[in-house]
């Protein structure tokens, strides 16, 4: 399938430039590029329907190919939680959400954890296609590392044996939730 230009469904600005190092191949334009600062709910129960909520909205708006994801954390410990509420898990902010979710953890033994990713690209003619992704390891005690976004100071990763916010941009790019995701939509539209 060939794809000229996309949309992507976000306003994170850490969320898009992981997107654009990982989907080099076409030209990725955020929504706030168009001038869409509007917020698109996301009622959906899971990452895969709130993915396809935002994607479905914006290619609506522009009449383009849409790329949404949504993605969170979910700890064992806490049946799953702050999932797909993580962006929004205290009301206050990206700190706050850290902040509440160590308090939380204080008493719970299990700090086994995933980030989990689905993402959705929605066309103009209806057809949509996924991928999901996750990435596996544990919730630390204490921030460690100012690298990245979100949670990913106090997630120490299986695969690189490190905190996120102590590796590399590349390195976290080469085992995350988002590029799992995005790998497994590029399957699907080969």
């Amino acid at each position: 399938m060939e794809l000229d230009k996309i949309v992507v469904a976000t306003g994170n600005k850490g969320k898009l430039k992981e997107i654009r190092d990982i989907f080099t191949d076409v030209e990725l334009v955020s929504m706030g590029e168009l001038g869409f600062n509007e917020t698109i709910e996301e009622t959906g129960k899971n990452f895969r329907a709130n993915a396809k909520i935002k994607a479905e909205a914006i290619c609506k708006k522009y009449g383009l190919p849409a790329l949404a994801d949504d993605s969170g954390l979910c700890v064992d410990g806490l049946n799953g939680a702050p999932g797909i509420y993580s962006a929004r898990f205290s009301g206050e902010g990206e700190a706050a959400n850290r902040k509440l979710l160590l308090k939380r953890m204080e008493h719970v033994y299990d700090r086994k954890a995933h980030f989990e990713c689905a993402v959705c690209l929605y066309l103009p003619d209806g057809h949509t296609y996924f991928g999901e992704g996750r990435t596996y390891g544990k919730i630390l005690y204490e921030e460690i590392g100012e690298n990245g976004f979100g949670y990913d100071c106090l997630f120490f990763s299986d695969d690189l044996k490190k905190s996120f916010g102590i590796a590399t941009e590349e390195e976290k790019n080469s085992v995350s939730h988002r590029f799992r995701a995005l790998q497994d939509l590029k399957g699907k539209l080969k």
